[in-house]
């Protein structure tokens, strides 16, 4: 559920981004979306050239444009000009389709161990379990059915959505926002052969969260064995995303959906990682590396390296393989005709 927002002209929209109007500057606007799908009221977006003949066929009451593609409109056209549409969105998004506040304090039924610190200003949900010996700082919020376990150590404005489950003795750090399911802190995955089968390795280490993280939904960050896993500051992990024990990730690091990090694999600062891309156990990928979708390391990677393709290669070899492969089928039928060419030639030379 949204908060209902307050209308606004496109002219005070256009303050609001410190950007500047155009056109009709008290049209209302009430909400932001595709050019395709506005209609008088709501604010179109165009921020790519290859989209500007859509403009002039939206029924946007306003569009948001760069100052470079505003040529591209028909000066008609009622909007708002600024020099980056992509950072001037998040506060217009803000403004329109902010979530309500939580209402600070305890639900009724929830389960909280008599030995908790709690801050000022928080919200605690529905069913939510908080275990002995927890610190939660202020104005953090609980949504319903999150389990906080004994010993965790949960910062300032953190936000942990439904049913995440922050394991003992976990460390999240200021403004860490866990959506839907993530479970931070899990056991590792380590097993020895014994005569019985399989025995499990306890995992007694630490797992640690840093400020400004955001974990997406059912992601899992494992605790180290005897070691620590951390996440440096401001890293974003996708939807689906499992970082095993011991495992190190540099600040700002990007995580799409599915990427996998086996353990104690050491991650710089500021790389970039594709959908199902992945890691294997004890390498160092460099600072600032990109990782290309569903590429598998299985080496280390130097610092500001473009990686593809499994194994993982610099990417450029990569896509030149991948050429050649195409052309295998081709090439086959050639060298089956240059066999036959030369046969024939044989047995004529023979006679």
């Amino acid at each position: 559920m949204w908060t209902e927002p307050a209308r606004l002209t496109v002219a005070e929209l256009a303050a609001m981004v410190g950007g500047r109007a155009a056109g009709e500057l008290d049209m209302p606007i009430t909400g932001v979306t595709s050019l395709a799908q506005a209609g008088p009221s709501d604010l179109g977006l165009l921020v790519d050239s290859q989209y500007s003949h859509k403009a002039g066929e939206s029924a946007a009451g306003a569009i948001l444009v760069s100052s470079k593609l505003e040529s591209t409109l028909d000066m008609a056209q009622s909007r708002v000009v600024v020099d980056d549409p992509r950072q001037a969105l998040p506060t217009i998004l803000q403004h329109f389709y902010s979530e309500p506040s939580p209402r600070p304090g305890l639900h009724e039924t929830a389960v909280v161990a008599d030995d908790v610190h709690l801050g000022a200003d928080m919200s605690v949900g529905p069913y939510v379990v908080i275990e002995k010996n927890v610190v939660i700082g202020e104005g953090t919020t609980l949504h319903a059915h999150v389990v906080v376990r004994h010993g965790a150590r949960v910062g300032r404005d953190v936000t942990l959505h439904p049913h995440v489950v922050v394991y003992p003795h976990v460390q999240l750090g200021d403004r860490v926002v866990l959506q839907a399911g993530v479970c931070v802190g899990v056991d590792g995955f380590g097993y020895t052969r014994s005569e019985e089968g399989l025995e499990r390795i306890p995992h007694v280490g630490e797992c640690v969260i840093s400020d400004d993280v955001e974990i997406g939904a059912n992601s899992c960050v494992d605790r180290g064995s005897i070691g620590r896993t951390e996440l440096g500051e401001h890293v974003k992990l996708d939807n689906l995303v499992h970082i095993a024990h011991n495992v190190t990730v540099g600040p700002r690091t990007v995580m799409a959906a599915q990427v996998a990090i086996a353990g104690s694999t050491r991650i710089g600062a500021d790389t970039m990682w594709g959908g199902q891309a992945g890691a294997m156990d004890h390498i160092s990928v460099g600072d600032g590396a990109h990782v290309a979708g569903q590429t598998g390391l299985t080496e280390d990677v130097v610092a500001g390296s473009t990686m593809g393709g499994y194994p993982g290669r610099p990417l450029k070899d990569f896509l030149k393989a991948q050429a050649l492969l195409s052309r295998l089928d081709s090439l086959r039928r050639r060298v089956r005709v240059l066999e036959r060419l030369l046969a024939s030639n044989g047995d004529g030379g023979s006679g």
